[in-house]
């Protein structure tokens, strides 16, 4: 475990080369990363969301590839299409892969782009595969969606339907830097000094420390903890009072399975053999938020999401 911690703290310093602050954020991608899971990032313009995922792709020395989500993109821009071609004097069908073909997928400002185009990607988020003209490919792994939103800009955009968002393991909301934060932002990115990120692990690594995670003991008091406040935010099983006043939906099980191997995840990069009911708790608002359907009466009175999962984490005692 110790080379491990060795290896993880190197792929947080090359990142931190070029991303200033925002360790909060880092860790929970690379929890999602070695969880096998997809992570929706959430932010206004201007906070490096792009480059942060580019950063850590760079480190990771994995295959990346962007994709910008425009209103007229199409499936076959993401996942590719098959084009004739003359082979030994005849006409056959030969196919072109697309982006999607990556490690590492940047789907930039994925509300951009209208549902067919969404569920292209989605689809191969679930089942790691696509299918084009009668044909399946299946796509490499490690394979990583880190998707983009922008929140304040609704003009134009086509919001993620509910089950949808449930392909993503977390959304992860970043907010403005500090003030001595964004003076070495500043700084940094006014030299002409342009920092180089080192790759610290390939695809062999990632994919042994993907294995080595599921190995990670978690106690039975640890799973009932998880569920328990999975089952909290569904209005029918909620003995909290703002869930039952406010919640339309809740999360459904795969929110448990992702809160158990987040939980692994984050035990496994502190170097622990075992998990908490600490680690559930730290990844719990990013795992359920995306998950958790508000009804007109909370939009009517103010309350917020955030407000839902705070008043959860208070009432769920750590021993079940």
């Amino acid at each position: 475990m110790a080379i491990v911690s060795g290896n993880l703290d190197r792929l947080k310093q090359e990142i931190h080369k070029v991303i200033v602050g925002y360790d909060d954020v880092v860790d929970r991608v690379l929890i999602s990363l070695l969880s096998g899971g997809h992570v929706l990032l959430v932010g206004v313009p201007g906070l490096a969301k792009t480059l942060m995922v580019k950063t850590i792709s760079r480190a990771l020395d994995l295959k990346f590839s962007r994709i910008q989500f425009t209103p007229d993109l199409m499936p076959s821009d993401i996942v590719g299409t098959e084009i004739i071609q003359e082979v030994d004097g005849r006409k056959v069908f030969q196919f072109v892969r697309g982006p999607i073909f990556a490690n590492v997928i940047l789907a930039d400002e994925i509300n951009r782009t209208p549902p067919k185009t969404q569920a292209a990607l989605l689809e191969a988020m679930q089942e790691k595969k696509v299918s084009v003209m009668g044909k399946t490919y299946v796509l490499e792994e490690p394979f990583f969606v880190l998707a983009t939103q922008n929140p304040i800009e609704q003009e134009g955009t086509y919001p993620l339907p509910e089950a949808q968002l449930d392909r993503f393991m977390m959304q992860i909301n970043l907010n403005y830097p500090g003030f001595e934060q964004e003076v070495e932002i500043v700084e940094r990115t006014t030299s002409g000094e342009v920092p180089r990120v080192n790759p610290v692990l390939g695809r062999k690594e990632v994919l042994e420390l993907q294995k080595r995670v599921r190995d990670v003991v978690v106690g039975e008091h640890v799973i009932r903890y998880a569920v328990e406040l999975v089952r909290q935010t569904r209005p029918e099983t909620s003995s909290v009072d703002i869930v039952r006043e406010f919640v339309q939906w809740g999360a459904g099980p795969r929110a448990s399975q992702s809160l158990i191997m987040g939980a692994k995840a984050r035990a496994f990069m502190e170097a622990r053999e075992y998990t908490t009911t600490e680690d559930v708790a730290f990844i719990f608002a990013d795992v359920v938020r995306h998950r958790i359907i508000l009804n007109f009466v909370a939009e009517a009175e103010g309350v917020k999401v955030e407000d839902v999962i705070g008043k959860i984490l208070s009432a769920v005692p750590r021993k079940i």
